[in-house]
């Protein structure tokens, strides 16, 4: 970059529990454009027992792969891990705009199992035109905090969270109350519709975790601009202005986690403990082999057979729980919204196994694609190769690193 530049870039990274991926974009004439990009096979624990040690591995790790990758800003964006955010979709009659906020946090308490106290809420209203068109003579009509963004959980830098005292306990007891929340499925949609009232997508995640990702930027010695969610990044680099309804299944190392976006806005998230170490150790054991063994298999065959025809069955036999998990979420989404999803979006590390599109789309009767998150990107093309065999594990820093251009 030149001394007098004013090219601006952000730095998008995902920290997930077996690597951390980063990907450097700049405003090229109001698009964005690659700089760099880099990640490392790392299992890391945000959540560890060990805060300060683990921060600091963390951070160090972070600056590390910055540094080879040549990253030039010191502006980030990041996300939190799905399982330990809470989404919901409320409904509130038209009410003052000074007494929205105290609603939203009566109603979050019917919903959330843990002390408001010790989360952050934040709110989107997502028919705010319809609003806006049915009580134009109001003078209430938005009641969330003014953002210039498209998400909500986008104030790290305003928590004011450096001497936050909550506990590692809090921790776990976050993520183990987040995934026990979303079986149940009227949580997703938490009360009945009505094109007069307001329709709030609501986000609430743990303060000493948001407490933790600030330190370890700050150790990193990165400005973090802003947390948001991941399905919000995956919707910004996956799906882009498409509005129609779409389901994202992100397959990484040890979870699933699969989301519905529907007009740009992710309304319904969920995650499962199986991924793709998950369906390596299934075929090390039914075949007696080594791990080495198993991830070549996994990679070599898929669910296309080839030469050997266990290896695809061990492997579709792995994948029933996030099959099941898919179907589940069809079935609440459809039987509470009354609409039809379009297409499934593959991504993650274990999206490109070989024929997963074919055999899911044959499964559950409609379009299943492999996401790709350079789509909307300027980068050189001689780097398409590589880029193309790498998206799917980097969509998430892609649309974080996308979000304020």
């Amino acid at each position: 970059m030149g001394l007098f530049s004013s090219v601006t870039s952000y730095l998008g990274v995902d920290i997930g529990t077996s690597s951390i991926k980063m990907v450097e974009l700049e405003n090229y004439k109001n698009q964005a454009k690659l700089r760099t990009y880099g990640y490392a096979d790392i299992a890391v624990n945000v959540l560890s027992s060990s805060i300060d040690k683990n921060n600091q591995l963390i951070a160090d790790y972070i600056s590390e792969i910055a540094q080879k990758s040549n990253v030039q800003t010191r502006q980030v964006v990041a996300a939190l891990p799905t399982f330990s955010v809470f989404n919901f979709i409320i409904n509130l009659p038209p009410m003052p705009k000074k007494d929205l906020a105290s609603a939203i946090k009566w109603e979050a308490k019917k919903f959330i199992p843990v002390p408001l106290e010790e989360m952050i809420l934040d709110w989107k209203i997502l028919n705010k035109k319809t609003i806006n068109k049915n009580h134009e003579k109001s003078s209430f009509l938005s009641g969330e905090k003014d953002k210039k963004k498209d998400n909500p959980m986008d104030m790290a830098g305003d928590m004011g969270l450096e001497n936050d005292s909550l506990g590692t306990d809090r921790a776990a007891l976050a993520k183990s109350t987040a995934k026990n929340a979303l079986k149940e499925e009227d949580k997703f949609f938490a009360t009945t519709s009505s094109d007069n009232n307001y329709r709030i997508l609501l986000t609430a995640a743990p303060k000493n975790l948001v407490a933790r990702y600030i330190d370890i930027f700050k150790r990193a010695k990165f400005n973090l601009l802003s947390l948001e969610t991941e399905a919000f990044a995956l919707s910004r680099s996956l799906i882009g202005n498409d509005n129609s309804t779409v389901m994202i299944v992100d397959i990484g190392a040890t979870t699933a986690d699969i989301c519905i976006i529907e007009q740009g806005v992710p309304i319904l998230n969920r995650g499962i403990d199986s991924g793709g170490e998950f369906i390596t150790k299934t075929i090390m054991n039914s075949l007696n082999v080594n791990s080495e063994r198993a991830e070549q298999f996994k990679r070599d065959f898929g669910l296309a057979g080839g030469g050997f025809k266990n290896v695809p069955d061990v492997i579709q036999k792995s994948l029933n729980s996030i099959i099941n998990e898919i179907k589940y979420v069809f079935e609440i989404y459809q039987r509470q919204r009354n609409s039809h999803i379009e297409k499934i979006v593959l991504t993650g590390g274990s999206a490109f196994l070989p024929s997963l599109p074919q055999y899911l789309s044959e499964l559950l009767n409609m379009e299943v694609i492999i996401g790709d998150p350079w789509d909307r990107i300027i980068y050189p093309l001689d780097l398409k190769p590589i880029l193309q065999e790498i998206g799917p594990r980097m969509a998430t820093s892609v649309g974080l690193a996308m979000r304020d251009i």
